[in-house]
């Protein structure tokens, strides 16, 4: 579950946010070097994964999580979702620099 505390952007929003195209957006979406949900039939970004431009750890973590049996939607969410051993999400793990934590727990659930 996604907590409602999270603000998103759709795929026009971020691409001002970094000064690309929608179209570079969507690039960045398929090569999982940026993550996007639909939601109510749009695509959209939580804005902590662009925290100072588009978060260099999301591509490789997503990418162990995957590989690891999770489908997008639930590589996804883990990112956002509070996790006790971290005392916090994920991605706000990463955005405090423990990313060698958070891949380390990734590693763990990989099937």
């Amino acid at each position: 579950m996604v907590p409602d505390s999270v603000s998103w952007l759709d795929y026009s929003q971020v691409a001002d946010r970094l000064g690309v195209s929608p179209g570079k957006v969507r690039q960045l979406v398929h090569e999982r070097t940026l993550l996007s949900k639909r939601i109510d039939g749009v695509f959209q970004v939580p804005d902590i994964f662009l925290a100072e431009g588009v978060m260099g750890e999301l591509r490789g973590t997503a990418t162990l999580l995957i590989d690891g049996g999770f489908s997008d939607e639930e590589a996804f969410d883990w990112f956002l979702r509070l996790d006790g051993s971290l005392g916090t999400s994920p991605i706000e793990a990463i955005a405090q620099g423990r990313k060698r934590e958070v891949r380390r727990l990734a590693q763990s659930l990989a099937l």
